[in-house]
C-alpha cells in the first residue's frame, strides 16, 4: 500500500476517492476523523490521506490526481428560460423556480445554422 494523496479536508479526499474507484483502483481512506484531535496533533498529521491499496495502481493513481488537480474550474453560467434567474452550469434545475434548465444547455451546444 502507498500513500498517494494528501487532501485539504475530508471532501476533496472523496472526491480522489471516486475518481479513483471510476477507474478500478481500490483505496483506503486515513485520517478521516482525525481533525477532531487538531490541537492535540500538529494539524498537518490530521489531513485526510487516500491510499491505493496495490502498489502497482500508484502510477495510474497518480496520473488521475493530476488531471484533477489540473482541471479548470467550471464558471459557465445558465439562465432559467422561465423565471431569468441565473445558475450554476453544472444545474439540472432552476434553484430559483424549478425549471428544468437541459433545454437551455441544449440549445446553447447546438451549432449555428
Amino acid at each position: 500500500m502507498k500513500k498517494l494523496y494528501t487532501a485539504n479536508n475530508l471532501l476533496e479526499a472523496h472526491i480522489i476517492q471516486d475518481l479513483l474507484a471510476n477507474a478500478y483502483i481500490p483505496s483506503r481512506l486515513f485520517n478521516e476523523y482525525a481533525q477532531g484531535a487538531t490541537g492535540e496533533i500538529p494539524f498537518t498529521h490530521a489531513y485526510p490521506e487516500v491510499w491505493v491499496e496495490r502498489d502497482l495502481d500508484y502510477d495510474r493513481g497518480r496520473a488521475i490526481v493530476t488531471a484533477y488537480e489540473q482541471a479548470p474550474p467550471i464558471t459557465d453560467s445558465v439562465f432559467c428560460q422561465q423565471c431569468g434567474e441565473e445558475n450554476p452550469g453544472n444545474f439540472q434545475l432552476c434553484w430559483h423556480c424549478g425549471a428544468g434548465l437541459e433545454i437551455v444547455k441544449e440549445k446553447r451546444s447546438l451549432p449555428d445554422t
